[in-house]
């Protein structure tokens, strides 16, 4: 039985078909450690491989496990259908790929993580897909850069780590009007924001981050909303409209049309996962489940200690610049405002007065805050980016990212708050021992 619930808490324990187990009557979902499945007579398995019928072939392609998480996150994320993969950098090339070939082009928001930058701008060129950075605080600059080969729009809800809210709805609408798509990595925001309901044709995410939630389970997704009308612009979408040799001639649009409006996922399951492989594992699948199940209620308090650091750092005298939605004003606030309806996220980032040095006194300096190169843990976590995450980039690059040779970011723990405040303080001290001589200098 479905629920009909569409509140977070409900569907994060509920959503999907999953009930109990048809075998044992479990009801926490199994892990189906298998490989393969025996098919009940070749009719059955002739019809699987042509596709017929839907069922599990090889865990590569589908597994009862991962189609747990996949339903449930579409029910979570109100999508048409769901793919789990091996990473949220799979999720990302993916999304991509599977509409674009050589020849192509995608338009994406400069704000990034930075492996998803090296991603597009190294990469992808060596399938012959170009991607084309355009600085979103303009959302007009989107359609100068579109023509008859661009395939998608790429963007980050909450980009990582310059923190300044994408203007989803206004270049979701570019794009409708020319038959672009667009593609949301939701990752850092999940239930505060809601990219289809603003438009968005794709949500990607790392499930590694908030929805895994622990640290323990590098996975990612991909959520087709379903709301695309790809055939309408079948010229721009030819692997979806025309011809597949590799499955005897079938046309995607049309043989989706008995499952449902997921044309697009069924293409990136049967085509990509099952040709380029990065399969998530069942066990993984159960772990980042687990976390799911508790993902609004560690959301809510996430977004709360985050509140209480940003007030925190904004007021300190060792502290030049906090980088947080709710801290922010004019457009950026009003974007934050528009897109995030459940509080302003768990990343906070911030300038220190004593530069480069300073960042690396306050990083080495902390005793309970972790010095890792993630985020969404149920752990407090802090990261110096122009030295890690970013640093494969060039200065313009990072700039370009938000990314200042002084940056910490911090993605904000379930820790009693008070407790993350005082590493923070203690750290702080360190750092403005450190940063002294700069400023002197200066």
């Amino acid at each position: 039985m479905t629920t009909t619930s569409t509140r977070f808490e409900t569907l994060a324990l509920h959503g999907g078909s999953y009930r109990a187990d048809p075998a044992t009557g479990a009801v926490a979902v199994p892990i189906y450690q298998t490989t393969s499945y025996q098919f009940q007579d070749t009719g059955h398995a002739s019809r699987l491989f042509a596709l017929e019928e839907l069922g599990n072939i090889y865990t590569r392609v589908q597994n009862p496990t991962t189609g747990v998480l996949e339903e449930r996150i579409a029910a979570l994320e109100g999508g048409a259908a769901a793919l789990a993969v091996a990473s949220g950098q799979t999720a990302s090339a993916y999304a991509l790929l599977n509409v674009a070939e050589a020849g192509d082009n995608v338009v994406s928001s400069t704000d990034l993580y930075g492996g998803t930058w090296t991603l597009f701008s190294q990469t992808l060129k060596q399938f012959g897909v170009e991607v084309r950075f355009v600085d979103p605080a303009d959302p007009e600059n989107f359609r100068r850069a579109t023509d008859a080969r661009t395939k998608a729009y790429y963007a980050e809800t909450l980009p990582n780590p310059k923190l300044h809210v994408f203007p989803i709805r206004e270049v979701a609408e570019i794009g409708r009007s020319l038959g672009v798509p667009l593609v949301i990595d939701n990752t850092a925001a999940p239930l505060i924001a809601r990219p289809f309901e603003q438009g968005a044709a794709v949500v990607v995410y790392s499930a590694t981050k908030y929805i895994g939630g622990h640290g323990t389970s590098i996975g990612g997704l991909i959520i087709d909303g379903g709301n695309f009308p790809w055939e309408e612009h079948a010229a721009r979408f030819p692997l979806l409209t025309r011809p597949d040799e590799a499955y005897h001639g079938a046309v995607w649009t049309e043989a989706a049309k008995p499952l449902g409006p997921i044309a697009y996922v069924l293409r990136a399951r049967v085509k990509l996962l099952r040709d380029l492989g990065a399969a998530l594992s069942p066990f993984n699948a159960f772990l980042l489940l687990q976390g799911l199940e508790t993902l609004p209620l560690r959301q809510r308090q996430h977004n709360e200690n985050a509140v209480k650091v940003a007030d925190f750092l904004a007021k300190h005298a060792a502290v030049e610049h906090v980088i947080f939605p709710g801290l922010q004003s004019g457009e950026p606030r009003r974007r934050a405002d528009a897109a995030l309806k459940g509080g302003y996220g768990a990343l906070v980032g911030f300038e220190l007065r004593g530069g480069v040095e300073a960042g690396r006194a306050f990083i080495d300096g902390l005793t309970l805050l972790h010095h890792v190169a993630n985020i969404g843990d149920a752990r407090s976590l802090a990261i110096h980016p122009a030295s890690t995450t970013h640093q494969q980039l060039s200065p313009q690059e990072q700039a370009a990212a938000g990314v200042t040779p002084g940056y910490v970011r911090l993605s904000v723990g379930l820790e009693h708050p008070d407790d993350i405040l005082a590493d923070i303080e203690q750290a702080l001290a360190k750092a403005g021992e450190a940063g002294e001589p700069a400023r002197k200098a200066a």
